[in-house]
């Protein structure tokens, strides 16, 4: 379903992004090894979040929300679990890219919260 490639500059752009929350989790304990909730957001027309929302398991992705951004804009949730290293971020990033360009959505990052391994 690939409709076409990544800008090779928008990837970069949001690794560098992608960065400075690694490094912000690090600082508070994050172990990034540890399997736990991430999620993503998308931006878009409310026809292309629905047709995203319908793919998304097959995507690898649970509906976690939709919201109203306070410009107005809908905002779709989705989330999976993984981890929060290096190479596994850079791979989410790599595939919400990818679903940016495939379903003419805007990603608009990701989050989850620090595991220092002592609570679930």
């Amino acid at each position: 379903m690939t409709k076409g490639a990544v800008d090779p500059q928008r990837l970069e752009e949001e690794w560098r992004a992608d960065m400075e929350v690694l490094a912000d989790l690090a600082e508070h304990g994050d172990r990034a090894e540890i399997e736990r909730p991430v999620d993503v957001s998308f931006r878009g027309s409310p026809e292309a979040l629905v047709r995203l929302t319908e793919a998304a398991e097959g995507l690898g992705f649970d509906y976690l929300d939709m919201e109203t951004s306070p410009d107005g804009d809908p905002c779709l949730f989705l989330v999976r679990d993984q981890r929060a290293d290096v190479e596994s971020i850079k791979a989410l990033t790599a595939t919400c890219l990818q679903i940016e360009v495939d379903f003419g959505v805007e990603y608009d990052g990701w989050g989850c919260a620090a595991q220092d391994g002592t609570s679930e």
